[in-house]
């Protein structure tokens, strides 16, 4: 008993002589939220919270909850510890604008509202701090269940600095009695660790629509390996351009023949130092180009062919469409200047387009997710980029793969 007590003494003289060094104070934040798409307002809140005030140490687990105070639809709740060198005041002030980003409205009437996000400081270390605009421990802290359910998940040892209880204590004396339910739900402390746990995601689209780009700042940005089609080497191509119905055989197969290869290839080839694989095609698409291509006899010869490959294949746990119109798709082929593409007739974007929405339809299985990117300009708009990874996360959060 002697040496365990030591031990934890030196642990704990370790820890903070750490935190010292580092400067950093360890704090204790509840998230809750009862409107919209309530697990992703939370997923988004923590990761904004993590780029903003301080690496995210770790996530309690989620749970529904009655709204507290006032009627309405049940809250999502869980506690998160932060490591933050900012103080007190300037914690305060970016939980605020993370709220407001959120579209947190805050005014002055009195009593609860629903929210789509709602971030209270319940600790800043043992501070007690007693101010105009911030009081700690947050004074309601020990009154709450949904609060303190989750905080026993992180910190049940953590001693309230005014009670001298800890959170376990604190928890079993509360006589809030609404029932909370621990839901299933994982969150992630970055966008980085929630794409990990994804196998593969493909990212797909039209001639020109920007895949291709797209899988690439995926890639780069959350360390993904890259799957990009080779195609351009294909002799059919450019023949096929000029006489479609001449070389539209020989080019779905080969293209057929040569994406079933490299994607066998990459695909079971694991890369042990990235988190994931993102590719800027999946092999169904074979089937949707032939489909346009074809004449009847010859796709059901090739549908033959490609059934017996598809089976093989990994599958995608994400498959991502972008939704681009002709016009622009026709602007797109232009300024990349590939002059075997110059000859594309819009009938025939409008026909693949059309062939991949009725695909989208017809596998619900496939996890698919269709991103309408007609007003976006993802390379050049960092916003419009954001926009498109919240729609992959909003899409994925709450899922299990």
């Amino acid at each position: 008993m002697y040496f365990k007590i030591i031990r934890m003494m030196s642990f704990s003289f370790t820890y903070f002589a750490f935190a010292f060094m580092d400067n950093y104070t360890i704090t204790y934040l509840s998230l809750g939220s009862n409107l919209g798409n309530k697990l992703n307002n939370i997923q988004k809140a923590v990761f904004q919270l993590h780029e903003k005030v301080g690496e995210v140490v770790t996530i309690s687990n989620v749970y529904q909850s009655p709204s507290w105070g006032f009627d309405s639809d049940d809250f999502l709740n869980i506690c998160i510890a932060i490591k933050t060198k900012l103080l007190p005041n300037a914690l305060l002030e970016t939980v605020l604008k993370i709220e407001n980003n959120l579209g947190r409205e805050r005014t002055d009437e009195k009593g609860y509202k629903p929210r789509t996000i709602d971030v209270d400081i319940l600790y800043y270390n043992t501070e007690i701090i007693t101010s105009k605009d911030l009081v700690l421990p947050h004074p309601n802290l020990h009154k709450r269940m949904f609060v303190l359910k989750p905080l026993a998940d992180i910190a049940p040892q953590f001693h309230h600095p005014l009670f001298s209880k800890d959170t376990r204590n604190l928890l079993q004396e509360c006589k809030n009695a609404d029932e909370l339910i621990k839901t299933p739900y994982i969150l992630y402390k970055t966008r980085a660790s929630l794409f990990s746990k994804l196998h593969f995601i493909a990212i797909e689209g039209n001639i020109g629509a920007g895949k291709t780009t797209l899988a690439k700042k995926i890639s780069e940005d959350y360390n993904a390996k890259l799957i990009l089609e080779r195609f351009a080497d294909n002799p059919f191509l450019p023949k096929f351009y000029e006489d479609q119905s001449r070389y539209a055989f020989p080019l779905e197969m080969s293209f057929l023949a040569d994406r079933y290869q490299q994607f066998t290839d990459d695909t079971s080839q694991l890369d042990l130092f990235k988190n994931f694989m993102v590719s800027d095609y999946d092999i169904f698409k074979s089937l949707i180009f032939a489909k346009v291509t074809l004449q009847d006899e010859e796709f059901n010869l090739y549908r033959k062919v490609f059934d017996f490959m598809y089976k093989e294949v990994v599958k995608p746990s994400v498959y991502v469409y972008l939704y681009q119109n002709t016009e622009r798709l026709l602007n797109n082929i232009k300024e990349r200047g590939r002059s075997y593409e110059q000859n594309i007739s819009p009938d025939y974007l409008e026909k693949i387009n059309r062939g991949y929405l009725d695909f989208i339809k017809s596998y619900p299985s496939q996890n698919s997710l269709v991103i309408d990117v007609c007003n976006l300009d993802f390379v050049a708009v960092k916003e419009d980029y954001e926009f498109i990874l919240d729609q992959i996360q909003e899409f994925i959060v709450g899922k299990s793969f």
